[in-house]
């Protein structure tokens, strides 16, 4: 039979492993998210050091973290010399914000509705909305049917065909599905309707899942291009930020004002890529600011949390 002491000395010895081997765990998890945060940040700093660069430096290449000459005329010539910037910038912002509220609001009224058990057609709902996430028309006949139902060429195109997602309204349903209906029920017998209840009870328990989704809807509507290329390309007036900067990769190649020989070298403030780079930190500007107000919400806004009755 074994002693109390040797039974001791085993669980210390036991304990001192563990001790080690989650030291190692941990040097390696450090080690490895260290690698990472590398890998993502990078691009962002060579892009943000190139904006900063004075062009006739920049031609020369090797810059990695900070310019080596600094420079704020590429930044000049995209905010005091174009227009279109200004512009596009505004219809962003526009469409950021009012895309985002009624986003939001229709997503969230759907989700509410459906999530009641006393619904009879719920369980039909969530299916048609589960099944548009797989299944969709494709380009042609979305762009047909916009225009039968004469969205092109407005502004509320960029609104109204993305009011509703089937994966944003799954997330709220399952959240709003953990709120117990005893709350519901006290409710109605005070008086209160429906939407009462949606306004006074059921979404200020739901705050951190509609600051989630209403992230997730703020960074689509504003990384969105493709919609203004191809329902209002011509339409100056509807341009966003993100077109503008797609147009101007494409479109911005040596002209005056830039280097193009790195043998006689001139002294021009600015070059194609640190115009890019400009453009590129102007445009993710707006959502890194944004990000860190939303961060505490983003992880319990998705996290489904029992609530007992």
């Amino acid at each position: 039979m074994a002693s109390l002491e040797n039974v001791s000395n085993g669980n210390i010895r036991l304990k001192q492993k563990r001790a080690a081997s989650d030291i190692v765990f941990k040097v390696f998890l450090y080690v490895f998210l260290s690698i990472f945060a590398f890998i993502t940040l990078y691009p962002v700093f060579n892009t943000l050091a190139y904006s900063l660069s004075d062009g006739t430096d920049s031609i020369k290449g090797g810059i990695h973290f900070f310019p080596r000459v600094w420079s704020l005329k590429s930044y000049e010539a995209l905010l005091f010399k174009r227009e279109s910037i200004w512009r596009g910038a505004a219809i962003t912002a526009a469409r950021t914000v009012i895309g985002t509220f009624l986003g939001v609001f229709a997503n969230a009224l759907l989700a509410y509705i459906i999530s009641r058990r006393k619904f009879i057609f719920r369980s039909g709902l969530s299916l048609f909305w589960i099944i548009t996430i797989y299944a969709q028309a494709g380009i042609i006949p979305t762009l047909y049917l916009y225009r039968k139902m004469h969205l092109t060429q407005t502004f509320w195109v960029y609104v109204i065909p993305g009011l509703v997602s089937g994966l944003y309204l799954i997330v709220m349903k399952t959240y709003m599905k953990n709120i117990p209906e005893s709350l519901e029920e006290a409710a109605q017998l005070e008086g209160a309707g429906y939407m009462r209840i949606f306004w006074s009870i059921i979404s200020p328990l739901c705050k951190p899942v509609y600051a989630a989704i209403a992230l997730f809807i703020a960074t689509t509507q504003w990384n969105s291009w493709f919609d203004a290329y191809l329902y209002n390309r011509f339409e100056y007036e509807y341009t966003t930020l993100q077109f503008e900067m797609y147009k101007y990769f494409n479109t911005v190649t040596a002209q005056p004002g830039t280097i193009t020989n790195m043998h006689q070298p001139r002294p021009y403030p600015i070059t194609p890529r640190t115009l890019r780079s400009a453009l590129a930190i102007l445009t993710m500007l707006p959502l890194l600011i944004l990000y860190p107000f939303l961060q505490k919400y983003f992880v319990s806004g998705l996290t489904v949390r029992g609530i007992k009755d």
